[in-house]
């Protein structure tokens, strides 16, 4: 794992550990269904950036017998596991809770407490934001923040990143419940508030899903770094074309290419030291791509396809 997406965890795990807690004191005392929903959140997060540290270490295991390409997809599962923990966790819950206390409402005790353990964990959820940002920003070049959690092959930062987010938004919708409910003296606003915390927990869920669901499948290099593997190839006097070439994410940094390379005529030994050339230029450039098979043809006129 990146030691800048293992920062990020880390951060954000201890920052949630200290939010749970607090939370769920605050709730004992106050009996609020938007501090419960968010303890609940807080809970779940925990658990989740545990799991991604624990993914990170299973992918780091060497290849076997029977994973002959290794375990670097275990970090696409544990993220894919964090979105239904989330889900099933904190959205679910949260929703439930809050139907519940719409039908049984109960005011709210010494709401104040709500109100200091729900900024404080804003102050705390922001600095495991800040983290997460900064970590991110790197890798996130010149993409908007969308583009980049849609795009990146890394499954840590985006999940870190829209936790951290919907951690912070949720807060300031329970913030709003509560306040609401104390100011108006009607409990229902509370209520409200973890609906709605519970629809924005699954929608992040959801987001999360189908970026892990595309990445377990098996994604190819960014458009980016596809045309420097082309370019490197090309570089070398022997390559007159690339037939056609085909990428695929093992692992965040751990990138297979496979291509069909026309060759300037040789014999074996030096079609060979090109396919060796032609290796070495894509690693140089490319170097996540530590698994290279390259295959030899003849340039023919009918029936050349690149991609």
């Amino acid at each position: 794992m990146h030691e800048g997406s293992r920062r990020a965890i880390i951060a954000a795990l201890f920052a949630n550990l200290g939010i749970a807690i607090a939370k769920g004191i605050a709730f004992l005392i106050t009996g609020s269904s938007a501090l419960l929903a968010e303890a609940i959140h807080s809970v779940a997060d925990t658990g989740n950036q545990a799991l991604l540290i624990f993914g990170g270490r299973r992918s780091e295991r060497k290849e076997s017998q029977t994973h002959q390409f290794g375990y670097g997809t275990e970090r696409y599962f544990w993220a894919f596991v964090v979105a239904l923990v989330l889900f099933t966790l904190g959205a679910v819950f949260a929703v439930y809770e809050g139907i519940h206390k719409l039908s049984h409402p109960a005011e709210l005790e010494s709401p104040l407490i709500a109100v200091s353990v729900l900024v404080v964990a804003i102050g705390l959820e922001s600095y495991s934001l800040r983290t997460a940002i900064k970590e991110a920003r790197p890798s996130k070049g010149s993409k908007t923040w969308w583009q980049f959690i849609r795009s990146t092959r890394n499954p840590e930062l985006p999940v870190v990143l829209l936790e951290d987010v919907g951690a912070l938004t949720g807060l300031f919708i329970a913030l709003a419940g509560v306040g609401l409910s104390w100011s108006t003296g009607e409990p229902r606003f509370d209520s409200i508030a973890s609906i709605l915390i519970g629809v924005l927990l699954g929608v992040i869920a959801i987001v999360l899903a189908i970026e892990m669901h595309s990445l377990l499948l098996g994604e190819a290099a960014d458009p980016e770094t596809q045309q420097a593997v082309r370019e490197a190839m090309l570089a070398g006097s022997d390559v007159q074309s690339v037939i056609h070439m085909r990428t695929l994410h093992l692992g965040p940094e751990d990138l297979l290419v496979a291509a069909k390379i026309a060759f300037v005529p040789g014999d074996l030994p030096t079609i060979a030291a090109a396919i060796d050339a032609a290796e070495a230029r894509i690693r140089a450039v490319v170097p996540t791509a530590r698994l290279i098979y390259l295959e030899p043809d003849l340039l023919r006129e009918i029936g050349i396809t690149e991609g």
